[in-house]
């Protein structure tokens, strides 16, 4: 199995919130050995700057920095190459998503399956579903 986080799902696992324990209990099997996990070459690209929204203390945002990049280097990271984006692109054309979530959505389907797609952004929900993937979230309030 293939568990695959977007960029909600890797600040989640960074964070004290409530979709933190739901994203530590979505890749503990995997960490075990049993399966993959994975992002978006993308992911890890808008992580850095959505820290600086979570907290103006420098402090707070190198150590929210040090955990994103620790859970990285332990992440299958697929790249967004020009196979990927066609596929985002499509994606776009046809789904309710904006081209960034398009593009985790290519790179997830490019994954072995099943998928167990991670994320805390509503409006990827239903594109998730519609997609097949098995889903993991929470709602979050912002």
């Amino acid at each position: 199995m293939t568990t695959f986080l977007d960029t909600s799902a890797l600040l989640a696992l960074a964070t004290d919130n409530l979709a933190r324990a739901t994203a530590i209990e979505a890749i503990a099997d995997e960490f075990s050995g049993s399966g993959v996990i994975a992002a978006s070459a993308l992911a890890l690209t808008e992580a850095l700057p959505a820290i600086d929204r979570l907290t103006d203390e420098p402090i707070l945002r190198s150590d929210l920095e040090d955990a994103v990049r620790l859970t990285w280097d332990h992440l299958h990271v697929v790249p967004v190459d020009q196979r990927c984006l066609d596929r985002a692109a499509s994606l776009a054309r046809t789904q309710p998503v904006r081209l960034t979530d398009a593009i985790h959505f290519a790179a997830a389907e490019r994954m072995p399956g099943p998928i167990r797609f991670v994320t805390f952004d509503p409006p990827q929900i239903g594109v998730a579903l519609g997609l097949g993937f098995d889903l993991i979230s929470v709602e979050v309030s912002r």
